[in-house]
């Protein structure tokens, strides 16, 4: 049991953190404000109109687009397209700017850190986590990292922004952004002294002329003092300002922020806001300059920078087959090389008996070709059957939203490590798709070589494609160059899913989704063995499962999968499809649409530098509430009717409580995360002008939740050559005994961990990671780290994510910020260990 003084302490430090009245550009939009998401992504908007102006002028276009706050995302678009004479993505570059945004959100988290924020005067280590922070972003680019680099440029221009907001960099009369701030060869000059008075007080509520005017008239920098717990500050220096500033009731009272209009400063905050925007174009342009226009597109989201992956099985079962698949493979790469849609990058990860890999990254089309020429057979031996680790192996190297395709007849012995595949793809949103040439489906000429693939292997296979949104083939000799269709339709750019259902008995179903005007090539799947279905268009029109080419559409049959490919025409509306089978089966309904909804859990956090938020890289608490981020891209303005969780294999659901926080972001709060696993469905209005249609999306991605918590304490920087330590904690109110730990990275680096924690049922217990970056690895390389904790019995099992970057600087803040960041972590610690 807790102590009395440790719930009495937790009690005090939650009555300190609360929400301040002002402390950061803001992440609600309440009036006339602009939010740093506002902030980011109208830097965003017209930086990519400022590059695609010249190029038309280059190429001698005319680009008559005017840059300015009236931007939006499919205008850019559309002036893009006309630039570069081709179209450029919409949805993806909606995606980036969420992405960066999300990342950027999540620096509010960091309350104490005075670099993070510019407080206190603290130039030098603020500058200093910029500039690495963009040596991170390059690094990131150049490795072919765009998630990754999206997330460390979001940290930057957090910090970016909160320098015109927390300085007197406005007052000062400046005209143009702090351009030192991204050049760490320039010195930082006329900065105020340890013993400078830079403020007086204000005159009541009025802030308009508390900065000394020795300083205005010097162009002194100062920035404002902030804290949540103590009150002191340097004599005479400036606060930040707000209720919950402690500094700013001590003399010089008041603040001189002006993070929104109701800030001291506030009648400032569109000119610093302005400046920010500047600043973020600025920032923009050094990352274009350095990484060359093709990068800094994919970056931006503008051009395709989607992975695509190749697990090949190549033992000697399936030399037959592996001929087939090589020139399967070879006409996907052919299909798409020089277009629009070719990836940024390609993966293969053959493996046999004797092991897997090398795992062999190339964004060159014909290097990958010559690769996958290069594949034979080889004898099976003793590492045949540990194919999840295979995946896992493969899911942790390759980027997020990666499309990994994997051939093989091999059944899975290290079964063990389900759960942990179930959790990397959840992680990672990266979609696996199977292709099986189980003996079962076999010549008896070709089964005669063929290892053993139950049933429930098969079920496996399918039940892990499922998760992901992917499909599971079953195919044959003469029909796996069919699967070329399924291959292709799965890599399609702007692929979106309107729904997909899971039914894992018998059993005679009705079911219905909506095809709005901005779909096309439109695709059904049905899944499954000795089923029947009839499919009905809105008008009443109906097609039976049993003929190939029908009014509404042709069916291919690709060994257990159906393939309707809809006609053009006439699909706007309400469609149904009747389906009854013997045995279990799985219906998706996908197409081509730039009309998208991505979704993020976040951890809402109040107090310190105002209400944040941050992605929460974990599964949500069964039986707890919970809060998640949606966007819809392609569109400039939507309305969200509903957002449910709906059971991934069944027909209950659960209805959030939807949050506008922007024309077409939203907050959805779900008051209790249900124990079955489950995929978010959304539905709503598009509104195009004189047009309103309804319109549905689906995750394709299966999520869960559990009664696991894992927590670990934030460290940004590790060091090349130097171990690093990371400290976790592992919480349940469920099952006690000993719970396995898995680390896993995504740059092989050295880890080092206890491989089991002993817990009591609502127990807890910590433990630690360490790992240790070559001695020569590049500065900035980006790290992923997960932690899993995964109960007895394999009942139940959760995970945490780090981001980390390697820097050959000293961590700047490392572990604990400050005394009051550590005693902030360690209560927020004591509040999930006994607040169940």
């Amino acid at each position: 049991m807790v102590s009395l003084v440790v719930v009495a302490l937790f009690l005090l430090q939650g009555a300190l953190l609360q929400p301040p009245q002002a402390a950061a550009f803001k992440i609600y939009t309440t009036d006339e404000s602009l939010t740093h998401h506002r902030i980011t992504e109208a830097a965003f908007l017209r930086k990519m109109a400022d590059v695609c102006r010249n190029v038309a002028t280059a190429r001698g276009k005319d680009f008559t687009l005017p840059i300015n706050s009236k931007l939006t995302a499919t205008i850019v678009q559309k002036a893009c397209s006309n630039a570069f004479s081709s179209l450029l993505k919409l949805s993806t570059f909606n995606l980036a700017i969420i992405q960066t945004s999300i990342s950027n959100a999540a620096v509010d988290r960091k309350q104490f850190s005075t670099a993070h924020h510019f407080d206190d005067e603290d130039f030098k280590n603020g500058r200093d986590l910029i500039t690495k922070g963009i040596a991170s972003v390059k690094v990131s680019i150049k490795k072919g990292n765009y998630l990754s680099a999206r997330s460390s440029l979001g940290a930057v221009c957090h910090t970016l922004q909160d320098f015109y907001s927390h300085s007197n960099w406005v007052e000062l009369g400046s005209t143009a952004p702090f351009s030192t701030l991204i050049k760490p060869e320039l010195p930082l000059n006329n900065i105020a002294g340890p013993n400078t008075k830079t403020c007086r007080n204000c005159v009541g509520e009025d802030c308009s002329d508390n900065i000394l005017p020795d300083v205005l008239q010097q162009k002194t920098l100062t920035s404002g003092y902030f804290s949540l717990i103590f009150s002191s500050k340097p004599a005479g220096k400036c606060s930040h300002g707000g209720f919950f500033d402690r500094t700013s009731s001590r003399e010089p009272t008041g603040g001189i922020n002006k993070d929104d209009i109701s800030s001291y400063h506030g009648f400032l905050h569109l000119r610093a806001a302005e400046m920010a925007i500047n600043a973020t174009m600025e920032l923009l342009e050094d990352i274009r300059l350095a990484t060359g226009d093709q990068a800094f597109l994919r970056l931006m989201g503008l051009t395709q920078s989607s992975v695509l992956a190749f697990v090949f099985d190549i033992t000697d079962s399936l030399s037959q087959y592996i001929e087939v698949f090589k020139k399967v493979c070879l006409s996907i790469i052919d299909s798409r090389k020089g277009t629009s849609e070719e990836p940024s990058e390609y993966v293969l990860v053959p493996f046999n008996g004797q092991g897997s890999g090398p795992l062999i990254r190339t964004a060159n089309a014909d290097t990958f070709k010559e690769y996958i020429n290069s594949l034979s057979a080889s004898v099976a031996g003793n590492f045949s059957d540990m194919f999840l680790s295979e995946l896992l192996l493969t899911l942790t190297r390759v980027p997020p939203s990666s499309d990994i395709f994997v051939l093989t007849d091999t059944s899975a012995k290290d079964t063990e490590l389900k759960s942990s595949v179930k959790a990397m793809i959840e992680s990672t949103k990266s979609t696996v798709n199977f292709l099986l040439t189980s003996s079962l489906l076999r010549s008896e000429e070709d089964a005669s070589l063929s290892r053993s693939l139950s049933l429930s292997d098969i079920q496996l296979y399918r039940d892990l494609a499922h998760v992901s949104g992917g499909q599971t083939i079953d195919v044959t000799n003469t029909t796996l160059s069919q699967a070329n269709a399924v291959i292709s339709d799965a890599i399609t750019a702007d692929l979106v899913t309107v729904l997909q259902v899971e039914r894992s008995s018998a059993k005679a179903e009705n079911f219905s989704f909506v095809l709005d005007p901005s779909l096309s090539n439109m695709t059904v799947y049905i899944t499954g063995d000795s089923l029947v279905f009839t499919l009905y268009s809105p008008t009443g029109v109906s097609q039976s499962g049993s003929v190939a080419d029908g009014p509404l559409g042709s069916i291919l049959t690709v060994g257990n999968i159906k393939r309707v490919k809809l006609n053009s025409d006439n699909q706007t509306g309400e469609w149904k499809i009747s389906i009854n089978a013997t045995s279990s089966y799985t219906l998706k309904v996908i197409g081509q649409s730039s009309v998208n909804v991505l979704f993020y859990f976040v951890e809402i956090v109040e107090g310190g530098h105002g209400d944040s938020w941050g992605q929460r890289f974990t599964r949500p608490f069964i039986g707890r509430n919970a809060t998640f981020y949606v966007s819809v891209t392609g569109r400039d303005s939507v309305t969200v009717t509903d957002v449910l969780l709906v059971e991934a294999s069944g027909s209950d659901a659960v209805r959030g409580t939807i949050k506008a926080v922007g024309a077409t972001d939203f907050l959805v709060n779900i008051d209790r995360i249900p124990e079955w696993p489950f995929v978010v469905q959304l539905k709503g209005l598009l509104n195009d002008s004189s047009l309103v249609s309804q319109f549905q999306r689906q995750s394709p991605t299966q999520q869960q939740g559990s009664r696991i918590t894992v927590m670990a304490q934030s460290q940004n920087i590790t060091q090349p050559g130097v171990p690093l330590s990371l400290n976790f904690t592992v919480a349940t109110n469920n099952t006690s005994g000993n719970y396995t730990i898995r680390p896993r990275n995504d740059q092989g680096l050295s880890v080092s961990f206890p491989s089991s924690l002993i817990l009591e049922t609502e127990g807890s217990a910590q433990g630690s990671v360490t790992l240790t970056a070559p001695s020569d690895t590049e500065s900035g390389t980006d790290v992923t780290l997960t932690i899993e904790a995964e109960a007895p019995g394999s009942t139940d099992l959760n995970y945490v994510t780090l981001q980390l970057t390697v820097s050959t600087a000293n961590a700047i803040f490392s572990g604990c910020y400050s005394l009051s960041l550590c005693l902030s972590f360690f209560f927020f610690i004591v509040c999930h260990f006994v607040c169940f």
